[in-house]
């Protein structure tokens, strides 16, 4: 059976002098497993591994392959490579890394590992020749490549028409999604100009709670008690923020405060919230077909779940005309729903979705435009990516109505900078302005109670 899937029918062997071909092991000791399963040296072995197997394999043909057909091919193949660079594993670890690599070869590609990598946040595919990923806010390359650019757009393949989309010259950019929820941006030739670009945005397996951004710096507690009551309160809030700034993250966060009675509708471009409530109904919009057709947007799927019956509304991105029917919702009857949107402060975040609603064509005015906003809105919640790679909570401010034709913000907590470290490191801190909640006195009426220095700005939080 062996070189069925071999080009030219037979493998070959020849021992190479890679980064990985001596790894230091001690007398008695295995290198897998004294190797953190996902640490670089580990990683840079089962990468060496892949490239040393898709050099000599047909991969068209393993599209049909089972997995049993795939280990019986490479078994042999990584056990001559493992004896070749001197690496000595036991049978358990042989086996191990034969079934990691087959299921590489069987899943993304290369970038298996990097997707079962829970310190990765993003992978960055530039062209078949150069892979990236942020890691703690950090971008880095990677040794990991793509045989060719037909390798790439197979696996790039594989990715779309799981969800039953497509990507090609016709519709050379898709929005996709992984089977476990995260975010995929794929662009091709031949708006691509050197080759396809890939953009995988990951999400942990283990949803962030406001009590790990603690733990990250990204927050202090009384701003979480603070947002927790808001959602508790139903008050509708807005986060707002840059790429890369956490804002789905921290929607994530929030919606665990929802009660578990309530019914719940996200409504997103690519489903990627992770609500845990047990009574949730997600909406994904849908591009229009090779003919242009059935195409299904946002607004669409607004009119609809308002149609469901949900308690709360959650909106992953408000980007375009969507955003009047957004705020519809949150004015009759569906206060606490939550959205985000790109903006760079909360001033602007205002700004953008006055453009937005206009962007609906209905026959208002600027005043009554911010007058909608101004109702619907209670809470928006700023987030920044910094330049040291790290995410916080630059600001919480409350919307407190109309003066004139201005809405009035006033911000309760805010992010100092007081300096930068050696390395680049951003140090500050987070403060109170000294403003309470105008919702404060309502939350009381609940049973939900501040802290008795939680506004003063006085205190360092």
């Amino acid at each position: 059976m062996l070189g069925r899937f071999i080009k030219g029918g037979e493998a070959r062997i020849e021992p190479r002098v890679e980064s990985i071909a001596n790894l230091p092991v001690a007398v008695g000791a295995s290198p897998v497993a004294d190797l953190e399963p996902h640490g670089d040296e580990f990683l840079a072995l089962k990468v060496d591994l892949h490239r040393h197997l898709i050099d000599r394999f047909n991969l068209a043909s393993l599209e049909t392959a089972s997995k049993d057909e795939i280990l019986n091919e490479i078994r042999p193949i990584v056990r001559e490579f493992v004896r070749g660079r001197n690496v000595p594993l036991n049978a358990r670890e042989l086996d191990q890394l034969t079934s990691d690599t087959a299921d590489e070869m069987l899943g993304l590609g290369p970038i298996e590992p990097l997707l079962k990598d829970d310190s990765i946040a993003d992978i960055l595919i530039n062209t078949h020749k150069r892979v990236f990923i942020e890691r703690y806010g950090v971008i880095e390359e990677t040794a990991i490549r793509f045989r060719d650019e037909a390798h790439l757009l197979r696996v790039i393949n594989k990715i779309v028409s799981a969800i039953g989309r497509r990507v090609d010259e016709s519709a050379p950019m898709v929005d996709a999604r992984l089977a476990d929820g995260s975010r995929v941006n794929i662009a091709v030739r031949p708006i691509s100009v050197d080759g396809p670009l890939v953009s995988i945005r990951k999400f942990s397996k283990n949803p962030y709670s406001l009590e790990r951004l603690i733990a990250f710096n990204s927050i202090r507690q009384p701003m979480v008690d603070l947002l927790r009551i808001a959602v508790q309160a139903r008050k509708s809030i807005l986060v707002s923020g840059g790429t890369g700034s956490g804002k789905t993250t921290l929607l994530n966060a929030l919606s665990s405060y929802i009660p578990s009675k309530e019914r719940l509708i996200t409504i997103e471009d690519a489903a990627e919230l992770q609500l845990q409530q047990p009574h949730v109904g997600r909406l994904e919009t849908r591009p229009p077909n090779v003919e242009g057709k059935g195409e299904v947007r946002q607004r669409e799927l607004l009119k609809n779940a308002l149609r469901m019956r949900p308690d709360r509304i959650i909106v992953g991105e408000v980007r375009g005309e969507e955003a009047f029917d957004m705020l519809q919702a949150m004015n009759t009857g569906h206060e606490g729903s939550m959205t985000t949107i790109h903006a760079n402060t909360p001033r602007d975040a205002i700004s953008r979705l006055e453009q937005m609603v206009g962007m609906a064509g209905m026959p208002m005015t600027n005043d009554s435009i911010r007058a909608q906003i101004a109702s619907a809105i209670d809470i928006i919640v700023q987030t920044q990516r910094l330049s040291d790679g790290g995410r916080r909570v630059t600001s919480i401010s409350e919307i407190t109505g109309m003066e004139g034709n201005v809405v009035q913000l006033q911000e309760i907590y805010h992010f100092v900078r007081r300096d930068v470290g050696a390395e680049g490191t951003i140090i500050g801190e987070f403060r109170a302005t000294g403003v309470r909640p105008r919702f404060a006195q309502e939350a009381a009426t609940l049973g939900h109670q501040f802290t008795k220095d939680a506004f003063n700005p006085q205190v360092a939080l």
